[in-house]
């Protein structure tokens, strides 16, 4: 790996067939926060889960934010490009497939930056509690990916206005945008998880 690597952590596939998962933690996060969500989500997968290299009062997070819900949209461009280069390369280390994000709340953001930024990294992902990562993104070309959204209707972080937004931007885009709300806060439910590996089942026999 050179210098557009990340902390990391890798667990091989168990079995051939099921996607990878690029695990996307959320703030003050680390590498080894979401392994067991992307366990729960599909068991075979291998997971490729990367630390977060900026710190907010300590805290790693994918870009720097000016306030809560307020991004450094340069930042977010920078980031996701810099995100983009480490999959290719891990991708190459590990011999795996493009993955399908799994990203939270900070981790979200950043994967639907590179949804958008740099769509030909994923094959697909799983956004639990996005938010609009840029106000001006550039036209992307997502060709039919599938994505799962999955919003909490009681998310004081996260306006259903703006998921919304979100929802319409990745669908104007071309991807097959699942959108669910959820009667939830901003932090994740088992419905979440159920939700997930039931839509990674379907998606990947779609794929296959």
């Amino acid at each position: 790996m050179t210098e557009t690597a990340f902390i990391h952590r890798f667990e091989p596939a168990t079995s051939a067939g099921s996607p990878p998962l690029l695990l996307l933690h959320g703030t003050g996060g680390d590498e080894n926060d979401l392994l067991g969500l992307g366990k729960m989500i599909s068991p075979a997968s291998a997971l490729l889960s990367p630390r977060g290299r900026v710190l907010e009062h300590g805290m790693p997070r994918f870009f720097r934010r000016l306030a809560e819900g307020v991004f450094d949209e340069e930042d977010v461009r920078r980031r996701a490009i810099e995100l983009g280069d480490f999959v290719v390369e891990a991708r190459k280390q590990y011999g795996i497939a493009a993955p399908v994000a799994v990203g939270f709340s900070n981790g979200a953001n950043i994967a639907a930056a590179l949804l958008l930024l740099r769509p030909e990294v994923l094959a697909g992902a799983i956004l639990l509690r996005a938010m609009v990562p840029l106000s001006d993104p550039p036209k992307a070309e997502l060709g039919g990916k599938p994505v799962l959204l999955l919003s909490g209707q009681a998310d004081p972080i996260v306006p259903a206005s703006n998921s919304a937004k979100l929802a319409t931007l990745l669908s104007d885009a071309g991807a097959r945008v699942d959108h669910k709300v959820l009667p939830v806060g901003h932090q994740l439910s088992q419905a979440d998880v159920t939700l997930a590996r039931n839509w990674i089942g379907s998606a990947n026999a779609q794929a296959a």
